[in-house]
């Protein structure tokens, strides 16, 4: 059955929101596995309003909206690796922080975590000045560890030439872009993906 890693080039562009989109569009459970900074509301939280679908538990809530590993160390937490297995529900989309060269642990990256969960992984990249850098170098640590890439969802305004860019150096499958959307719920959420994404590239 159908499972996804979505991360990120960086933090706060969009992950989460694209994150709830294909969950919804895929019918699957949501997991975020470790959750850094509690003040402003869950991701999970914005992830079943947008998407309606089942949220699993974070196997770790941190205070601090921080590095988990920071997070962790402030709360007085130690983070165990074997809490962050997969669970078993599918379809399944699972969500990192950031992104994947962020620590987990002193000695552990998200992209450590993804190596071993062995999912496929789709690169979440904004449109605009830097991601060309930024999203190639996102591709390569993952691919250094055999990952698997599954391709670059952007989110922002139209980019044609940044995003056929990334798509040709970095050789990797442009899955779609979801546009600024001035309202933004479920449903504008649904409609945007339905018409800015294939559907069956997620099969």
């Amino acid at each position: 059955m159908t499972a996804f890693v979505v991360t990120g080039t960086d933090t706060d562009i969009g992950k989460t929101v694209f994150a709830a989109a294909l969950t919804g569009a895929l019918k699957a459970h949501y997991w975020k596995p470790v959750q850094s900074g509690l003040a402003d509301g869950l991701d999970a939280d914005t992830v079943a309003r947008l998407s309606g679908a089942p949220i699993l538990p974070e196997a770790y809530r941190l205070t601090e909206p921080l590095s988990p590993h920071r997070a962790a160390e402030l709360d007085g937490v130690t983070i165990d690796r074997a809490r962050l297995a997969l669970p078993p529900q599918r379809p399944l989309v699972v969500e990192g922080a950031g992104g994947v060269l962020v620590p987990v642990t002193r000695g552990l990256s998200y992209a450590d975590v993804f190596a071993w969960w062995g999912l496929p992984v789709v690169v979440v990249a904004r449109t605009g000045l830097g991601t060309i850098n930024h999203t190639l170098l996102t591709i390569e640590a993952l691919r250094a560890r055999s990952v698997a890439v599954h391709g670059v969802a952007f989110v922002g305004h139209a980019n044609d030439d940044n995003e056929a860019t990334i798509a040709a150096i970095g050789q990797v499958r442009r899955l779609g872009r979801l546009p600024m959307l001035p309202v933004l719920d479920r449903e504008s959420l649904a409609a945007a993906f339905a018409a800015s994404f294939d559907i069956a590239d997620f099969a």
